[in-house]
């Protein structure tokens, strides 16, 4: 059986690689998702892109946990050596574009969902509610690799209450128990025109380019404090564009930052940070996405037999808060972190950290 499991969620792993989903393109992706839990058997709902099936016997009484995986991918990149889009399966590697992140994921929740389903329905009421007492939501989710309104927090408001979550990202099988935020920023550094051939003009380039440094200097001072668990603050610049023509000093320079926040410091304490600390003009695209994570010693991180329904139980009744991990001093009101859903992550490869249970 455990083979059969296996070949199915590789099989579909398959088909999805070949169905190209860019985020806020993933329609086509969803329709290959719904048509196959139905052919199981089940009744997924759908919103736009995203799709999610609820347990065949949901208890209003029993805590609620939720799988979720998105089925989004980036834009393949060009140093490809192969087609991104054809699913090459070599050995017991598997490659193409979404494999990874989050394809593995995603098939692989489905699974635990299909095995959970297959469990409960040979077993009688009573037995379901001394052995697996709890309630599971599978969710297929949409516009996750552009944080988009479209994706799982515009589905989240339709579903059942969900106590705890486990998200399927490339981790190497660690769970993450914690995950930073994200803010992303466009900023602009000002000069003034002038033609290239005479000594005029003031270029906006190399304001930019002194900005940027600052950013890239990990000894900028900017923000000390380093998470136990997150590590340091961190701000990435990936796209900068400037000028009209060869010969015109450009007046203008745009440039993103990434910023990748921690329990430490709040996005929008960041920001502020930086508009004290740069030339540049600086606008923030959101400040929502603050960075969230669970205590060390949660229920649901004891070894297992004991992480099994009694201590999903235990993790319903004590209901950490949303930023379990330890918090820095006390800030104001407008500088903590928004609230966020209490989640394990199993997170992306150099883009959140973990530590090993």
């Amino acid at each position: 059986m455990t083979d059969e499991r296996t070949s199915e969620a590789v099989e579909l792993l398959q088909r999805l690689i070949q169905t190209p989903s860019l985020s806020r393109e993933e329609s086509s992706a969803a329709d290959l998702i719904e048509r196959f839990l139905r052919q199981k058997g089940l009744e997924p709902q759908r919103s736009g892109n995203n799709v999610w099936v609820v347990s065949q016997r949901f208890c209003d009484d029993w805590p609620t946990l939720l799988l979720n995986a998105h089925i989004d991918t980036v834009k393949p990149a060009q140093g490809w050596t192969r087609d991104p889009f054809v699913a090459t399966l070599e050995g017991d590697r598997l490659y193409g574009l979404g494999a990874n992140d989050c394809g593995g994921g995603l098939v692989a929740l489905m699974q635990v969902f299909l095995r959970h389903e297959m469990t409960t329905a040979a077993q009688t009421a009573s037995e379901t509610a001394a052995q697996m007492p709890f309630n599971l939501i599978y969710l297929a989710s949409a516009e996750e690799e552009v944080s988009g309104k479209n994706g799982i927090e515009s589905v989240l408001p339709q579903l059942p209450h969900i106590d705890f979550a486990i998200v399927g990202e490339p981790t190497g099988l660690q769970p993450a128990a914690a995950e930073k935020g994200l803010m992303v920023i466009d900023a602009t550094a000002h000069g003034r025109a002038g033609h290239a051939a005479r000594n005029e003009g003031d270029n906006a380039i190399l304001h930019a380019l002194r900005d940027i440094q600052l950013l890239s200097d990990p000894a900028n001072g900017l923000f000390p404090n380093v998470s136990p668990l997150l590590g340091p603050v961190k701000t990435t610049v990936t796209m900068i564009q400037a000028g009209s023509q060869h010969n015109v000093i450009p007046d203008a320079c745009t440039f993103v930052i990434d910023v990748r926040s921690t329990d430490q410091y709040g996005n929008e304490q960041i920001l502020n940070t930086l508009q004290q600390s740069l030339t540049s003009e600086l606008h923030a695209r959101s400040l929502r996405l603050a960075p969230s994570g669970l205590p060390a010693d949660h229920p649901l991180f004891a070894p297992l037999p004991v992480a099994r329904p009694q201590a999903l139980r235990l993790a319903h009744a004590l209901r950490p808060g949303p930023h379990a991990f330890p918090q820095p001093q006390a800030r104001s009101r407008r500088e903590r972190p928004l609230p966020h859903r209490r989640r394990i992550h199993l997170r992306k490869r150099n883009r959140r950290r973990h530590r090993p249970l």
